[in-house]
């Protein structure tokens, strides 16, 4: 369902519902130790973001941006250990129990302002159980990403996501 807001002459333009989404995307750097995020883009009715994890961030596949050490939004190199934010130290997750509690807080939120501001309530499940993931190896890689992920709402006519699109699926 497009819950976050809509596609207009191909720029998407958030409700409220996809300002807290962008708001909880925008902080994740400072929940969780040494994640950064780049490139995001709120979709009606999913999002696509890039996420920079230092190398060794856990014991899974995790979308990392490394060449010999990761690399920051600029492509500029960067040091594994940045510090921590004032007011304690975020957590170290791995990515996928980072996008879990992202989801979680985020549906959390959405459930919270459908009582509050009568957002209109999702049947079952705001996000799917699951994610792409894909690890970025190069600069030249990291950028084509970043534009397919700016260049999203242009091709939400053709998006597979799209609820008018739902007979072309059947």
């Amino acid at each position: 369902m497009p819950l976050f807001g809509e596609i207009v002459s191909g720029e998407m333009q958030k409700n409220s519902a996809g300002g807290m989404i962008q708001k909880a995307w925008n902080e994740l750097p400072a929940k969780y130790a040494d994640m950064e995020v780049d490139e995001c883009i709120i979709m009606p009715n999913h999002i696509h973001g890039i996420i920079i994890l230092p190398v060794g961030a856990g014991p899974c596949a995790c979308p990392i941006f490394q060449e010999d050490e990761s690399l920051n939004r600029e492509g500029h190199r960067q040091g594994i250990h940045k510090g921590h934010p004032q007011g304690g130290a975020p957590t170290r997750l791995a990515l996928p129990d980072s996008v879990h509690r992202f989801q979680s807080f985020t549906t959390a939120q959405y459930r919270t302002n459908v009582l509050r501001n009568n957002w209109p309530p999702f049947p079952g499940k705001l996000w799917q159980r699951n994610y792409y993931e894909h690890i970025i190896r190069n600069e030249d890689e990291l950028n084509r990403i970043r534009e397919y992920i700016v260049n999203n709402p242009v091709r939400w006519a053709e998006d597979e996501n799209n609820p008018a699109n739902l007979n072309r699926r059947q």
